[in-house]
C-alpha cells in the first residue's frame, strides 16, 4: 500500500507544470560552413552531414547549419568568415586555403576545422602566430602534381605541350603550378600557365590553350574553377582537350581523369573532428593531417569520345566512371 502511494506521489510531482522546466532541453549546436560550392547538390557536404548524422546530430533537431559559399570569389571569404564569427557559431568548417585563411583572420576563439586545405600545417602552425583554434585535413600530397603530369603522359604518349589552368591569386595554386612546371620539363613536355581570376578568364584560357596547340591540360581546383566546374568540363570537351583534374567531382561531371584526395572522405573525417570539438576536445589537441589517400578516377565514356584508349596499367588501378 505504501509503495502505491509513493509511486502516485511521484506521478503527481512530475505532473506539476513547473516540473517540466527542470528538465534540460536538448542542446542545438550551430555549425558554420565556408565552402567553395553552393550547398545544393554539394555531394561532399552531404558526406559531412552523413558523418554527423552517424554520430547523432540531425539538422533541425540538435543541429543548425550556417552555410556560406563564396560564389567563386575568394575575396568574399573574408566577409563571410566575419559574419559566421559574429553569429558565435560553435565551430566553423572550411574548404580551401582562402576560406581557411579568412576564418583564421576572423576569429581566434571559435574552433576551426579545415575539411580540405592546400597546406593546413602552414595555415594553422605558422611560426609567427600559430592558431591554437585550428585543426583539420590537407587535400594535397607531395608529388601529386608530378603524378598528374605523368598520368597525362601515360594516357597520351605523344603529349608535347601541357597548359595549366589555375588561379595564381590562391597561394596554394602558385605552389601547384611550380610543381607542374618542374614535372613537365623533367619529362620533356613544354608547360604554360594560364592564370584565371574571373569567370570570363576561364573561357579565354581554353581558347589560348587551343591556339597554343596544347595537347593536354592540368586544371586547378580553386574556388573560381570549382564554382564553374560545368563550364570547365564543357570547354575541355568542345575544344577536345584531354584534361586532368584534382578531384573526382569533375570526372563525375564528365571530365576525363582526376588524381587527388577523396573530398567525400575528408569531409566525413572532418565531421568526426567536429563531433570531438562539440564534446569538448580542443582543436589544438586534434592532429593536423596534411594529406589524405589519393584516388585515380577515369571517365571511360569521355575517353572514348576523345578517342583515347585507357592504358591497361591505368585501368587496373583506377576507378572507372561510365
Amino acid at each position: 500500500m505504501r509503495r502505491r502511494v509513493f509511486v502516485a506521489g511521484i506521478g503527481g510531482f512530475l505532473a506539476q507544470p513547473w516540473a517540466a522546466s527542470a528538465v534540460s532541453p536538448v542542446r542545438r549546436y550551430r555549425v558554420g560552413f565556408l565552402d567553395t560550392a553552393p550547398r545544393a547538390g554539394n555531394v561532399n557536404f552531404a558526406a559531412f552531414q552523413q558523418g554527423l548524422l552517424e554520430r547523432g546530430y540531425a539538422e533541425g533537431q540538435n543541429l543548425t547549419f550556417e552555410y556560406r559559399s563564396a560564389g567563386g570569389l575568394n575575396a568574399s571569404f573574408a566577409d563571410l568568415a566575419s559574419e559566421l564569427a559574429s553569429l558565435q557559431v560553435d565551430v566553423i568548417v572550411t574548404r580551401g586555403t582562402p576560406a581557411a585563411l579568412a576564418a583564421r583572420s576572423a576569429t581566434a576563439t571559435i574552433p576551426l576545422v579545415m575539411a580540405a586545405a592546400g597546406d593546413p600545417l602552414a595555415i594553422a602552425r605558422s611560426p609567427d602566430r600559430p592558431a591554437q583554434n585550428m585543426t583539420g585535413f590537407g587535400a594535397s600530397a607531395r608529388g601529386a602534381e608530378r603524378k598528374r603530369v605523368e598520368i597525362l603522359q601515360e594516357m597520351l604518349p605523344k603529349v608535347s605541350r601541357i597548359a595549366a589552368i589555375t588561379n595564381l591569386s590562391n597561394p596554394s595554386r602558385q605552389a601547384e603550378w611550380l610543381e607542374v612546371e618542374a614535372a613537365a620539363r623533367s619529362l620533356g613536355v613544354e608547360p604554360r600557365v594560364l592564370d584565371v581570376r574571373a569567370a570570363a578568364d576561364i573561357e579565354r584560357s581554353f581558347d589560348v590553350a587551343r591556339s597554343w596547340d596544347a595537347t593536354a591540360l592540368v586544371v586547378g581546383s580553386d574556388t573560381l574553377i570549382q564554382t564553374n566546374q560545368s563550364l570547365a568540363v564543357q570547354l575541355a570537351a568542345s575544344h577536345r582537350l584531354p584534361a586532368i583534374y584534382t578531384f573526382r567531382d569533375f570526372v563525375d561531371a564528365g571530365g576525363l581523369v582526376s588524381y587527388g584526395a577523396s573530398l567525400s572522405d575528408l569531409y566525413r573525417r572532418a565531421a568526426g573532428y567536429v563531433d570531438k570539438i562539440l564534446m569538448g576536445v580542443q582543436p589544438r589537441d586534434l592532429p593536423i593531417e596534411p594529406g589524405g589517400d589519393l584516388e585515380l578516377v577515369v571517365n571511360a565514356k569521355t575517353a572514348s569520345v576523345l578517342g583515347i584508349a585507357v592504358p591497361a596499367a591505368i585501368a587496373s588501378r583506377a576507378q572507372l566512371v561510365e
